[in-house]
This record gives structure tokens, sequence and C-alpha cells, in this order.
């Protein structure tokens, strides 16, 4: 069984080992995620502090926009984006991961606590009742201040979340 999880599209370029899960996983990823990797592939501003590490991720980035781009992954997103809140069909990158973009509509529920994105993200967990993989420290402490109802994992427990995880039963009951 696949293990899902809602995450921006910079994060599985910037972090390898996201692409060799010990178990199938497959990333829902909001479309504007995907948008933002134009920027950051043709903009000024490093993704990374380090040049060598900041060279390799923006390769990283051109070989995943290369992939989106791809006629048959193009189609199954513009399928998507026909429609607020459709799913693409699975786009395969391997035997052990997929890709769904989602076309995610920010309807500004979460206000001020969230920016576009991140609502995003945030809303695609809960409308799909999948957990959400951060690398950004503040905005799962926010999450938790905000009592979002949504599961977040930091990227260090990647592995934990895609071999043992938080049942939905056992993560709603800590909710109690």
């Amino acid at each position: 069984m696949r293990r899902r999880f809602v995450i921006e599209a910079v994060m599985v370029a910037t972090y390898g080992h996201l692409l060799v899960p010990s178990r199938p996983v497959d990333y829902a990823i909001p479309y504007s995620t995907i948008l933002e990797l134009y920027e950051m592939k043709d903009g000024e501003e490093a993704v990374m502090d380090d040049p060598e590490e900041d060279q390799h991720v923006k390769a990283k980035i051109s070989e995943l926009i290369s992939f989106f781009e791809e006629p048959l992954n193009r189609k199954k997103i513009e399928r998507a984006l026909q429609q607020p809140w459709r799913e693409s069909s699975p786009l395969l990158l391997n035997e052990q991961v997929s890709f769904t973009v989602v076309h995610a509509v920010d309807n500004a529920h979460y206000g001020e606590f969230f920016d576009p994105v991140e609502t995003e993200q945030l809303l695609t967990a809960s409308k799909l009742g999948i957990p959400l993989l951060s690398d950004q420290v503040e905005f799962e402490e926010r999450i938790v201040e905000a009592e979002v109802p949504v599961q977040v994992y930091d990227i260090e427990d990647f592995e934990f979340a895609v071999e043992e995880g938080i049942s939905p039963a056992d993560w709603e009951t800590s909710q109690d």
C-alpha cells in the first residue's frame, strides 16, 4: 500500500532521500508549488546557502520541471487544472514514487496565520485526509498553535512516517 503525503515540489528536489523511500509513496503536490519551481530555477536568489549545494538543487529543480513537462505528465496535470480540487492521475517517477498534482485553491481559510502556499498545503492535507511533510519548523509550530486539524511530519521523521506513521485513528484519539 502506498503511503501518501502532501508536500511542496521544491522539497522533492531538495531532499534526494524522498525519491528512494523504503515503501511506495505518493506525493500530493499543490500545483502552485510546481509554479514556484520555475521562479526558483530562474531567480537570482539562492535556494541553498552553500553555492555548490545551491547549484545541485537548482539542477534537480530543472530535472523535476522536465519531468512535469513530459507530454503525458503535462496532459494529466492540465486535466486536473480544469476544476478546483481535482487530482491528476498518478505521475509515475519510478516503482516506489508517484506524484499526484492537486489543483488546490487558497480560500484564505486560515487568514493571517499562513501564506497562500501554506494554506493550499493545509487544505490539501485536510481535504485528502493525508499527512503533510515539511522542513520548516516554524510552519509546523504554527500548525500546532492554530490547532489546524492535519497531521504533519518533519522531514527528519520521513522514514518513520513511511514505515510506521501514526494511524488516522490514533491521531484522532490524540486530538480529543
